[in-house]
């Protein structure tokens, strides 16, 4: 089986969180951008995390908080009552706000060209994230107003840039069960990340079986 971890996320539901973990994800996003269409409540996700740990014990995928310019003590509170394993910074945070966070958070850039992609991962590389259970960096592709899940995907050339200079790059934008093993093979990522190219067309709410299709598809991969 691939090395290649996968994070499903915008989970909105127990159900569809426990179809991620059980198909094999290693971590589970939740969203925490009230913006954003595949929103969760804090409350919300407390309940979710402790239905998916009730349910998972031990076996329960990292769970990962989706914050977009929010200060540190905001993102400590809410990963404290809901039980977050680790924060994802998808805004315009700076290196300063990942020193803070101690270690637990990981920052997604969205660069609009190599060059910037190489400025982007020399300036986050200040702080080395030595955890291996999360990414140095999440690769998205670039949108004027939206801080992910737009389906679109980051140029080949902006991947491979990045990527030689991150250890480990979570390769997100525009993935698919249909895609990801091309875009695996051609990339190399660490991790791969993937919202809306597993739903069925409501934001939030996942499709069983593009899930499982899509985790077998990464895994497909190291066979």
């Amino acid at each position: 089986m691939t090395g290649v971890k996968v994070k499903i996320c915008g989970i909105t539901t127990l159900e569809d969180g426990l179809t991620a973990a059980r198909a094999g994800a290693d971590l589970l996003g939740l969203n925490f951008f009230p913006k954003s269409p595949r929103y969760i409540h804090p409350d919300a996700a407390r309940d979710l995390a402790e239905g998916l740990r009730a349910e998972l014990g031990t076996s329960c995928p990292s769970l990962v908080g989706l914050f977009v310019n929010e200060v540190v003590g905001s993102i400590s509170i809410t990963m404290e009552k809901v039980g977050l394993n680790f924060a994802q910074l998808s805004g315009d945070e700076s290196v300063e706000m990942l020193r803070e966070l101690r270690g637990i958070a990981f920052k997604s850039i969205r660069p609009r060209s190599a060059k910037e992609a190489l400025d982007d991962a020399a300036y986050f590389g200040q702080f080395p994230l030595v955890d291996a259970r999360i990414p140095s960096l999440l690769l998205d592709a670039y949108h004027p107003q939206l801080y992910g899940g737009t389906g679109e995907q980051a140029s080949a050339e902006v991947a491979l840039v990045v990527r030689e200079k991150t250890p480990r790059l979570m390769l997100a934008g525009g993935l698919t069960p249909e895609n990801v093993a091309a875009r695996i093979a051609a990339i190399k990522p660490w991790a791969v990340d993937v919202a809306s190219g597993v739903e069925g067309g409501t934001p939030g709410r996942k499709d069983a079986i593009k899930v499982q299709a899509f985790i077998a598809a990464v895994h497909s991969t190291g066979e």
